[in-house]
């Protein structure tokens, strides 16, 4: 092999070398920046680990709002009407934010199970829902409709 030709070959190599590690660093960037998105049924079922951050949505609760005298925290239940997680957000909620409304929240699940929310929010629409709530809902209501069903019938 000619010295030249030795040459272009490292200088190959070293490009794709490069050229793999920037490609490594970016896809590990990517993967700790991804949100996962989950309802509360899904958390309930461990699907949610303690400690990652991830985005859930549902409904407030009704009765469930209850604020710190004196603070900035309020805790309150989400709920996909099939399961419920309790939720402590430090902050200033969106002004749509109430009882019976659909939100979102962002943050880490400790390991006693209570959300810590980093982020609270409700869509200006006052009929907004996750696509994904709708649908678990919506199978939540026809559940309990089978149920009263099966339950009048014996």
């Amino acid at each position: 092999m000619t010295p030249v030709r030795r040459k272009r070959l490292i200088i190959v190599v070293l490009i794709l070398a490069g050229v793999g590690v920037a490609a490594a660093l970016g896809l590990q960037a990517f993967r700790k920046n991804l949100l996962y998105y989950f309802t509360p049924a899904q958390v309930v079922a461990g699907d949610a680990h303690p400690g990652e951050r991830f985005r859930m949505g549902g409904l407030v609760a009704m009765g469930s709002v209850k604020r710190t005298p004196g603070s900035m925290t309020v805790h309150f239940t989400l709920t996909d009407m099939q399961k419920s997680i309790p939720v402590v957000y430090t902050g200033i909620l969106p002004d749509l934010f109430r009882e019976g409304q659909g939100i979102v929240v962002y943050g880490t699940l400790d390991k006693h199970g209570l959300f810590m929310a980093q982020q609270v929010l409700a869509k200006h629409d006052a009929k907004y829902m996750p696509p994904e709530v709708a649908a678990a809902i919506k199978k939540a209501k026809a559940e309990q409709a089978a149920a009263v069903t099966a339950k009048g019938a014996s």
